[in-house]
């Protein structure tokens, strides 16, 4: 599948290209302050996946899927080497093009997230309020948000969703969504990958906190970098998206 795309092409520059890939519920724009900062320096590709933003929907999802997707409009773009940056889901996509596409990964950048099946479910109530939305055949975000409130308490979350809903649809595939949440939370381990990798994670952000965790990424990533930005959560480059761009920098040069 050739994805939706936002192409910023470098003219003089001859550093490979990055690759930005969102996460769940998201669009191409989520790493946009990311994006706007390495596209100074290099040629940068974000991404809507399948099933989000204006991408294709499509009944069957899975890392694998989700990987060869990106792949395959790289090559599109004639895109031979490439650095993958990803965030939560988006991460486990990088993290499996790396194992897709070894040749052609020269580094990754991992955003809060670790190479392990999580059993925790973290997004019922989401799935809930996006269907009765759905339900509703509301048309405007202001109803959407009132109807939200009931099952999310959290403003910032419904505000980042509500980023997903134009004239009255959500852009994002729900129902392929909530059909293949096990396979989003899922992963099938890869033999060790040994790009340089770097692995950030929030503070206060339970994805990448436990020995496991930690155990997991060295199993499968031999050059991980694994450095952690204190007093954030999940969204650690919205919430420090200055020190998220210093530590990437500094790996990158």
């Amino acid at each position: 599948m050739i994805l939706n795309y936002q192409l910023h092409h470098h003219e003089i520059s001859t550093l490979s290209p990055m690759v930005f890939i969102h996460g769940l519920f998201g669009s191409l724009s989520n790493l946009g302050m990311l994006a706007r900062h390495f596209s100074e320096q290099r040629t940068v590709i974000q991404l809507d996946i399948r099933n989000h933003g204006h991408s294709a929907h499509s009944p069957d999802l899975n890392y694998q899927l989700m990987a060869e997707d990106v792949c395959e409009t790289l090559s599109s773009l004639n895109i031979e080497k490439f650095i993958v940056v990803g965030h939560s889901m988006g991460g486990k996509i990088a993290m499996k093009i790396a194992d897709l596409a070894r040749e052609q990964t020269e580094k990754l950048v991992v955003l809060d997230i670790t190479p392990i099946e999580y059993h925790e479910d973290h997004h019922s109530e989401i799935f809930k309020a996006l269907f009765a939305v759905q339900q509703a055949n509301v048309t405007s975000r202001l109803e959407a948000a009132k109807i939200m409130r009931e099952y999310i308490l959290e403003e910032m979350v419904i505000q980042f969703l509500l980023k997903s809903f134009n004239k009255g649809q959500w852009l994002f595939n729900v129902q392929a969504l909530f059909d293949h949440y096990p396979d989003i939370m899922d992963w099938g381990k890869v033999e060790k990958i040994n790009q340089p990798a770097l692995f950030l994670h929030g503070g206060n952000s339970f994805y990448i906190s436990k020995p496991e965790h930690f155990e997991a990424i060295g199993e499968q990533f031999s050059q991980a970098k694994i450095e952690v930005i204190e007093n954030t959560g999940h969204w650690l480059h919205g919430e420090k998206p200055d020190e998220v761009i210093k530590h990437m920098q500094t790996f990158l040069n």
